[in-house]
């Protein structure tokens, strides 16, 4: 074989190479970008999705330890959120979301109190009833957030 055929050839295959290694760092950097875009909007939604449950379910449980006369809606509007809670997130989340909302029926169920009586059970768990919630979401998120990609 003539010296200039294996110079021809052996750039040719440098150039293939080179072609396809700028091919494949290209493909696996937009992969990489990709899934973590999919990742940073799946945590927003549940962000969103989580925080919009605290407030809502903040917002009832205290009306809920004024009033013994709950109106439906505004517990359907928790449970839908709950409802889309068991599409995105862990059964961990849903578990205490559910826990939540009966905390608020329980309330709504049980005598009104006054400002001294919330006095008497400040240390009791019934005073935060969305802390078990709101860790059980820190520790998905940093789950998701933390997960190979």
């Amino acid at each position: 074989m003539d010296t200039a055929y294996a110079s021809a050839l052996a750039a040719l295959a440098g150039s293939a190479i080179g072609g396809l290694t700028s091919l494949t760092a290209s493909w696996l950097t937009q992969r990489v970008q990709f899934t973590a875009q999919q990742r940073a909007a799946q945590l927003g939604r549940r962000e969103e999705l989580y925080r919009n449950f605290i407030e809502e379910a903040s917002k009832w449980y205290a009306d809920a330890y004024e009033h013994d006369t709950p109106k439906v809606s505004n517990l359907v509007g928790l449970y839908a959120m709950v409802s889309r809670m068991r599409v995105l997130s862990a059964p961990s989340v849903v578990e205490q979301a559910d826990n939540v909302v009966r905390a608020i029926i329980k309330a709504y169920l049980s005598p009104n109190k006054t400002f001294r009586d919330i006095g008497e059970v400040i240390d009791d768990k019934a005073m935060n009833p969305l802390r078990d919630f709101s860790n059980a979401c820190r520790d998905e998120l940093s789950g998701v957030w933390n997960a190979p990609l």
